[in-house]
């Protein structure tokens, strides 16, 4: 894994960058420029695409290096919206309206950027799919800003999802079975935490065709069933442990076509770490959703305990493509992750890091001047990806969370963090972390191409 913890300080502790100086040589390519320019962001303006005019196209989308690879350079980000709402049909009823601000501002984001594939994370799901038809046709196909051109997807994927799914018996050993949806005790008795079926779902949308009949999900995979998994000795109901999904979520296993090849986009959304006691619940199982793609990814023997929905067994061939994508809610440094989690991934021999990761001067200027955790951190603050709390005796600071990891035999181009800084005209965006206007969460990119 490529270390990205800065130099150490006099003190011994890591030095984490308190102004913007020094900036260069922490994003790639293209992105460089616009670091440098001082406008917050990490993309610069890029040549218009087919039947686009120059002046929509330039600032929403970065120029990109070719490479040596073959076939077209395609972009790939995560981005938790935070578009969850409190109450089912909620969210429906604030994008039916075309003028919610939050939804606003997350589709200028994803407009400015304009991945080619995206996984959106906290956009709640309905069995009728009709919220995200809603965001496409009334936020993402509409210029939400004079001079970005709007946005059209002809592919997307999504299923339904574990959070505020009842058990029907006490996970925990308290209250008894809750099974009546919209209280707290409730979602503590589902298969993941929600106030109700399918709050935090996920979406998967794309310029490229997504090949339908070969997506796996694993929604339903019970956690017992992964050898030497995590599950505390505490905490759980012996019937929990017996039932209890490892998904907080699901994991889904979505194909897409780019030219001749299939490259398997790989997504997920791990529970936090925290909101449990010394038992770590949520540590251990968010542990062991980032290795559940972990041993994916590696196949053969190592992925023969895994199962889809449909039954299917087994993970990836080592030759094939994939991209992880996701809100993994593990930093690689700092934060609750329970063995630093994320590492299973970032250290993985199947997984093709960029030369640095996706950064942003926003991330560096804000953890600057919020201070508080962030002083003494190890991680990079270029490279965080959440505005998270900063004060009180439990507060992480800014953490590295969100990732888009390519395989072997895929070439990592340019790559950014969506995070201006304070003197842009765009950080109207994403605000001081106090105030959310979009997500706390940051959109992460990362331009890959084949490379064999």
């Amino acid at each position: 894994m490529t270390d990205d913890r800065l130099p150490l300080g006099p003190t011994g502790r890591p030095a984490r960058r308190a102004t913007l100086t020094g900036l260069t040589g922490l994003a790639t390519g293209a992105a460089l420029t616009a670091l440098a320019a001082g406008n917050g962001t990490a993309y610069a303006a890029a040549p218009a695409r087919s039947g686009q005019s120059a002046q929509l196209a330039q600032p929403a989308r970065p120029a990109r290096h070719h490479g040596h690879g073959r076939g077209p350079s395609v972009r790939f980000a995560t981005f938790n919206t935070s578009l969850n709402r409190p109450t089912q049909g909620g969210l429906l009823k604030d994008l039916a309206t075309r003028t919610d601000a939050q939804a606003k501002a997350v589709a200028e984001i994803v407009q400015r950027v304009r991945p080619d594939v995206i996984l959106l994370q906290e956009f709640d799901y309905d069995s009728g799919h009709e919220a995200l038809a809603l965001f496409e046709r009334h936020y993402l196909g509409v210029a939400q800003h004079p001079g970005v051109a709007p946005l059209h997807y002809g592919h997307r994927f999504l299923a339904p999802v574990n959070t505020g799914v009842p058990t029907g018996i006490d996970v925990d050993g308290r209250n008894g079975a809750v099974t009546t949806p919209g209280s707290g005790a409730y979602a503590d008795d589902c298969y993941g935490y929600g106030l109700f079926p399918g709050q935090y779902g996920m979406a998967v949308l794309s310029r490229f065709p997504i090949d339908v009949r070969r997506v796996r999900t694993f929604q339903k995979f019970l956690w017992r069933d992964m050898p030497g998994n995590a599950i505390p000795d505490a905490y759980y109901t012996d019937a929990a442990r017996q039932i209890l999904r490892l998904s907080s979520k699901s994991h889904w296993d979505v194909p897409i076509r780019i030219g001749g090849e299939r490259v398997h986009f790989l997504v997920d959304h791990p529970t936090p770490p925290v909101f449990d006691g010394p038992d770590d619940h949520n540590g251990h199982r968010n542990h062991d959703e980032i290795r559940f793609w972990a041993d994916y990814v590696r196949g053969g023997r190592t992925a023969s305990y895994i199962y889809d929905d449909l039954g299917d067994r087994g993970g990836l061939c080592r030759d094939e493509l994939f991209v992880v994508a996701g809100d993994h809610n593990a930093d690689p440094y700092d934060g609750d992750s329970y063995e630093h989690a994320i590492r299973q991934l970032l250290d993985s021999d199947r997984v093709n890091l960029p030369a640095v990761p996706p950064a942003s001067a926003g991330g560096v200027e804000a953890a600057a001047l919020q201070g508080g955790a962030n002083a003494g951190q190890s991680g990079n603050p270029a490279y965080d990806t959440i505005d998270s709390r900063d004060n009180g005796p439990t507060a992480p600071g800014n953490l590295r969370l969100d990732v888009v990891l390519p395989s072997h035999g895929l070439e990592p181009g340019d790559n950014g963090v969506f995070w201006p800084t304070t003197d842009s005209d765009l950080y109207r965006l994403t605000g001081d972390g106090k105030t959310v206007v979009s997500s706390d969460h940051r959109l992460v990119w990362q331009d890959m191409r084949v490379a064999r």
